[in-house]
């Protein structure tokens, strides 16, 4: 009997491999075909975006991978690329978010009262926009996960709500300059922090340990992949997507340390991307919401308090907003009645072109990263070659709805394979 016991593993235990990681290096196949239709979604994104980048670089002339340019892309996108963090969770969980175009207006409406017209510290200033956030999620959340009324009817209220709620605050008024602490948030670099001749080293030394994170973390997933015996690509071609990306990162940093060197608003990024990708991926709280998202019955039969998920997914989207319009008054160096407008429609197209489905259930913060810088670049290289405004929506238009007819095929081709 205590054999039988002793041989026995749990559900949640992953089956012994002998030496996983030395196996890791011999598993996988080579046949990119299959490797890039296994999973369409993810991978049509990835060659999108290239396909993108290379495209506008021809069309400029090269001038939008100068670095300067670059640099403008990073600054000029990042609020929106924040917004998409939090929206990706929301559209994951089967909700949608409205307001928070306005949740950035009036986050940084209230810093700029404090700051600008009261003399408060730009910290405290800051501390107040992250409070109002979260208090507008909080909010926010009780009608949809308490009350049950549509999460799409909730928001379509906050962002009537909270745009009056800005023009309220603001009296109507702009309000500027906010002081040169609060607008570094926004416009600051570290440069010259360990020297370089005519470029900055520190930018490439962060963007050298990016490189090793994401291989370390690469062969940790592929090594857990090849330990519960799910497919993975031979070990050469991992090697060589890890190439790839290391040559994408590095010419990314050397074109940032040729300009003004390492951005500030791109390190709270990446700490942002990193912190939403492990609670995503790792946390509980993070297959909860893909688990509503995927299956609602499902997910509240097996236990998951769905309540108490949704609160938090809104009160999450609701500080994100605040920290969008804490990054978005330090650039524009104040704060307008008028500001976020169409942000939300920014974030959601975002999410849905970085590989979010329309149901719910299926979707990666790295993802709507892609599809953001996507829409960045695109909106970027327009504006380069003087493309009129209403043309411009009616491209970005028509990307977003490519991107969802791409999902609805890929769900008729999963469909029809089963």
């Amino acid at each position: 009997m205590s054999t039988s016991v002793g041989s026995t593993q749990t559900n949640n235990t992953p089956p012994e491999v002998p030496d996983a990681s030395a196996k890791a290096l011999k598993t996988g196949t080579s046949d990119l075909r299959d490797l890039l239709t296994r999973n369409l979604r993810q991978s049509g994104i990835y060659i999108a975006f290239f396909a993108v980048v290379v495209l506008f670089a021809i069309l400029t002339g090269g001038t939008s991978l100068s670095p300067g340019n670059i640099t403008n892309i990073v600054l000029q996108y990042s609020y929106v690329l924040v917004l998409a963090i939090g929206m990706v969770i929301v559209i994951i969980a089967g909700h949608i978010d409205l307001s928070v175009g306005s949740v950035v207006a009036l986050s940084g409406a209230v810093s700029a009262v404090l700051v600008i017209k009261n003399g408060a510290p730009w910290w405290v200033g800051i501390l107040a926009a992250l409070a109002v956030g979260i208090a507008v999620g909080m909010w926010q959340g009780f009608w949809v996960a308490y009350v049950g009324i549509p999460a799409f009817i909730v928001t379509l209220a906050g962002m009537l709500i909270f745009r009056g709620a800005t023009q309220q605050v603001l009296n109507n008024t702009s309000l500027s300059p906010f002081p040169a602490e609060y607008q570094k948030v926004a416009s600051g670099f570290l440069n010259g922090l360990i020297g370089g001749n005519g470029y900055d080293a520190f930018t490439l030394l962060i963007g050298a340990l990016a490189v090793v994170g994401y291989a370390v973390s690469g062969f940790r997933t592929r090594t857990a992949r090849v330990r519960y015996k799910q497919p993975v690509e031979s070990f050469p071609l991992f090697i060589a997507r890890v190439v790839l990306v290391a040559v994408v990162v590095m010419a990314f940093a050397w074109q940032l340390a040729h300009a003004r060197g390492l951005p500030i608003v791109l390190i709270i990024l990446g700490v942002l991307i990193l912190a939403y990708s492990t609670i995503t991926k790792r946390s509980v709280f993070g297959r909860q919401v893909y688990a509503i998202g995927g299956n609602l019955a499902a997910a509240t039969l097996s236990g998951v308090k769905v309540k108490v998920v949704n609160f938090w997914i809104f009160v999450n989207m609701g500080f994100l907003a605040a920290v969008a319009g804490i990054i978005f008054s330090s650039r524009s160096n104040g704060a307008q009645p008028g500001a976020g407008n169409s942000f939300e429609l920014d974030a959601i197209a975002a999410a849905f072109i970085g590989g979010a489905a329309v149901t719910g259930g299926v979707g990666t913060v790295v993802g709507a990263m892609v599809g953001g810088l996507l829409v960045g670049v695109m909106s970027n290289g327009m504006q380069l070659m003087g493309v009129e405004q209403q043309i411009q929506s009616v491209v970005k238009g028509l990307v977003l709805l490519l991107a969802v007819a791409f999902d609805v095929y890929n769900k008729r081709r999963a469909g029809s394979s089963r």
